[in-house]
């Protein structure tokens, strides 16, 4: 699977964002998406080529056209990542073990990691 990371920063421009929740609800080719998000068939063949990257949209040649789909399996892994994100525990630290307000071990953690 491709890098969360990755794969957030593909869906982080509302072009994009719009063509997955269109090609989620049906399987289109270039032109028809460019038609329903009112965009040219080159911005949309850009935003298709991101996405293909990273592995979210897969195409079928049907003829003479290219029709894409998501990849729901690959989308259904980032997301049970970033709900396993969300479940980390936090690490206490001596301040929150007393409840010391002066945070002075965090600095010194900070010092060290720098």
């Amino acid at each position: 699977m491709p890098e969360l990371f990755d794969i957030m920063k593909s869906l982080a421009d509302e072009t994009r964002y719009n063509l997955i929740k269109l090609l989620l609800q049906h399987d289109y080719c270039v032109g028809a998406l460019a038609k329903r998000l009112d965009i040219s068939e080159s911005a949309v063949s850009q935003h298709l080529k991101i996405l293909r990257n990273t592995g979210i949209v897969k195409g079928d040649k049907r003829g003479y056209f290219t029709h894409y789909y998501v990849d729901r399996d690959l989308l259904k892994e980032a997301a049970k990542e970033i709900v396993e994100l969300t479940e980390l525990e936090k690490i206490e630290t001596e301040c929150t073990k007393t409840g010391s307000k002066n945070h002075s071990c965090c600095r010194k953690e900070v010092k060290k990691n720098v």
